[in-house]
């Protein structure tokens, strides 16, 4: 019904405005953007057709290349849309809502681009981009904690405006990737490195400004509780634009403590079986203050394991947590590094400390674009060291993969799963992301990279957890199923395996905000019945 929709309107335009047969009817890209020029109410401050991009417009593939992360879905044969549009003003979304719709367009909503799986930014069918970077406004009220964050702004424009406006004594629990767009990553859980102390980003959120597929502009007070409960964890792209969001921030100390110890086979007289064992008795259940994520990865042959850490405190009170729970490690003074939380953030990303400013983590768009994959579990019981051990083999046998183990427990066990929309949380012992990364283009290299990612999730399934096999909607995996019409029953496919048992309320709220699922793509939440 939709593409009819387009092309009586695409013809009756045709039509009125030129009364020959030897002109070419206007595209539907000049008919969009006709459309958004028209809407009504504009801001004549910020006129929107300085933020159109259509396929003619000479900064078109710059635009729609400067927030594309995986080159997986970059290339001469991925479909482009037919416009982006680069919002300035609350106007312009209301008027790309509205005229996507009039037209049959499907709508990509991106602030990031960190969507793995380019979901934010391809369509099989015509379809418009929403992009969100112009929209980055971050006001900080230092007195009440509180900050209105829009959908735009990345994680590292947050953490350097909270910790500069705080004497750096306040932070966010967010990503560690300072890229990432606040809109995808909030909306979708949001865990990073103080998750077991301070939760999700999610729990630390307080308001939100949405606009609707009515084009209405509205708040957690005149959207509702339940909506406000699906926008935290249900991924917000399948029920409305989040404009804003309202964080509350959280007290950080004056100095964390970081450290990363890397082995490859023993660690002093311990070997790396033992140290993943360990790893996994304590993980989840040491200090709420202390976050110690496991990587795991091979290259000739050889299995290495990477501890990588941060306390909310100072080193001597870590080495006294580390020396009662974790002495195995053996970790030591010289390893630990005292630093500002906000100047921990570079050090996540492997920057050694003091080689570059804090105002490095402001830089949006990245030096390298690369190739990716990613994927994710979640385990519940402890693995085996026999069972480890068949991992390491698996891992040898599969360079290019490497798995990151980020540990749960503390403050995720205590929210109970119903609180919000992300389901994972107690009974979860830490969380898997596969990866695997190349840098150069061509069939065959993908094609070996995406095998070998799958032979390692393959063969960690008797580990993880079973029927549904669980994943995090935020490691945006295709894989697990995919359907752009999103029926009840397709969408269930993936929708229980994200979601849990709050896949049910969040069909049900969708349905009822969003009947005529205008907010849809390949993983959406499916509408009860289809109109």
């Amino acid at each position: 019904m939709a593409s009819l929709t387009t092309q009586t309107l695409i013809i009756t335009i045709f039509l009125l405005a030129i009364p020959t047969s030897f002109a070419s009817p206007p595209s539907l890209e000049d008919v969009f953007a006709q459309c958004l020029a028209d809407f009504k109410p504009s801001n004549p401050k910020s006129p929107i057709q300085n933020f159109i991009y259509t396929q003619q417009s000479p900064n078109f593939l710059t635009i729609l290349n400067n927030y594309v992360r995986n080159l997986r879905y970059f290339n001469n044969t991925t479909r482009k849309p037919v416009a982006i549009v680069a919002a300035a003003d609350v106007t312009h979304i209301q008027a790309t809502i509205t005229c996507a719709k009039n037209l049959g367009l499907q709508l990509r909503i991106r602030s990031g681009g960190h969507d793995y799986d380019g979901m934010s930014y391809l369509s099989t069918i015509d379809f418009v981009v929403l992009d969100m970077f112009n929209l980055r406004s971050i006001n900080i009220d230092p007195i009440l904690d509180t900050a209105w964050v829009q959908s735009g702004a990345t994680l590292g424009e947050i953490y350097y405006g909270v910790a500069n406006k705080s004497n750096d004594l306040r932070g966010f629990p967010a990503g560690i990737c300072p890229g990432l767009g606040a809109g995808g990553h909030f909306s979708g859980g949001g865990y990073g490195n103080m998750m077991r102390k301070y939760g999700l980003s999610i729990d630390n959120i307080i308001d939100a400004k949405i606009v609707d597929a009515k084009g209405r502009v509205l708040d957690r007070s005149s959207m509702g509780e339940d909506l406000f409960w699906a926008l935290r964890g249900g991924g917000a792209a399948s029920f409305c634009v989040v404009l804003a969001w309202k964080i509350k921030l959280v007290p950080v100390p004056a100095k964390v403590t970081v450290f990363n110890v890397e082995t490859v086979g023993n660690r002093g007289s311990v070997n790396t079986t033992e140290l993943v064992a360990k790893w996994q008795e304590i993980a989840d259940k040491i200090d709420n203050d202390l976050f110690i994520r496991l990587t795991l990865g091979s290259s000739n042959k050889t299995v290495k394991a990477s501890f990588m850490g941060m306390y909310l405190g100072n080193s001597s009170k870590l080495l006294e947590i580390m020396n009662a729970k974790f002495p195995e490690l053996g970790l030591n003074k010289t390893e630990c590094i005292e630093m500002k939380w906000i100047e921990s953030v570079l050090f996540w990303l492997g920057i050694p400390p003091g080689t570059a400013p804090t105002t490095s983590m402001l830089n949006r768009i990245p030096q390298k674009q690369i190739y990716l994959k990613r994927k994710s579990d979640y385990v519940q019981k402890p693995i085996s060291r026999t069972g480890l051990e068949s991992i390491f083999k698996i891992l040898t046998e599969n360079e290019n993969v490497t798995m990151a183990f980020n540990p749960y427990g503390g403050r995720m066990s205590e929210i109970p799963s119903t609180e919000t929309a992300f389901p994972h949380r107690a009974g979860n012992m830490f969380k898997i992301q596969y990866a695997a990364n190349w840098f150069v283009p061509g069939e065959a290299v993908a094609k070996d990279c995406l095998s070998q990612t799958e032979r390692v999730f393959d063969a960690m399934s008797p580990y993880v957890s079973k029927n549904p096999r669980e994943a995090f909607l935020n490691y945006r995996d295709v894989d697990i199923g995919k359907s752009l019409n999103s029926t009840y029953e397709e969408g269930k496919v993936y929708g229980v395996k994200y979601f849990k048992d709050n896949f049910e309320k969040l069909v049900k709220i969708k349905s009822r905000v969003d009947p005529d699922n205008f907010f849809r793509y390949e993983q959406s939440i499916p509408v009860l019945s289809s109109h």
